[in-house]
């Protein structure tokens, strides 16, 4: 794919995901002065473009593969539509929790949910600066080789870690504790993700089977 197209598609999606997330936050909350809403677009998305552009610049062979995101495995289709699910209902969840007041996060909680978010981007791109294979799909790609160092060498998914990380502030930023509840389903369906994924990873990938011999932990260091 060429560079121009491939910054018209990333621009595109980056362009629907920011109405998708704004229709799903502002509609339910009823209001466009929803200021948690507002945080938390800006948070998300702001880095999420220079990010993106640093990917078309530096590695856009990686822009494409996260891009990409029809996944080949069935029980992986189903994780990926289990997630689009909570997603879907903590956005909403939070814009009516908003709107009726039904639950109060303090502004300590708000701004320290804030800065996890933050810092879990900041994960989230040394794990692609390490490995040159990630992709939004799972898969074993071509000449694709075990990393084992950095974030690497202390659990086997540090992706999925800064995912979790992300996405259990989001609710917190955007102010709601109903919200946050439901996005506690999602280290649950990482997990699954986590289990399916490596069975193909010990089956297809030379070396992963010592590579979990050698790294014990998946997600979480000392925990699981």
């Amino acid at each position: 794919m060429s560079r121009t197209k491939l910054a018209a598609d990333a621009l595109a999606k980056y362009t629907a995901g920011l109405i998708m997330l704004s229709l799903l936050l502002f509609v339910p909350a009823g209001t466009l002065k929803y200021p948690n809403g507002w945080l938390f677009i800006a948070l998300l998305f702001i880095p999420m473009f220079f990010l993106g552009i640093v990917l078309l610049v530096k590695a856009p062979e990686l822009l494409e593969k996260r891009l990409n995101h029809k996944e080949k495995r069935s029980a992986q289709s189903k994780v990926v539509a289990l997630a689009g699910l909570v997603f879907v209902l903590s956005f909403i969840m939070a814009g009516i929790d908003y709107r009726l007041k039904l639950t109060f996060v303090p502004g300590i909680v708000v701004i320290s949910a804030s800065v996890i978010l933050i810092a879990s981007y900041g994960l989230y791109a040394e794990v692609m600066r390490e490995n040159a294979y990630l992709s939004r799909t799972i898969e074993v790609q071509e000449n694709q080789k075990v990393i084992d160092t950095g974030l690497y060498s202390i659990v086997r998914h540090p992706m999925y870690m800064a995912t979790v990380l992300l996405f259990l502030s989001i609710p917190l930023v955007l102010g709601s504790w109903i919200s946050f509840v439901l996005m506690l389903v999602y280290p649950v369906v990482i997990a699954a993700r986590i289990r399916d994924e490596e069975l193909l990873l010990s089956e297809e990938l030379q070396g992963y089977k010592e590579y979990k011999d050698k790294v014990k932990y998946r997600l979480i260091p000392f925990v699981w």
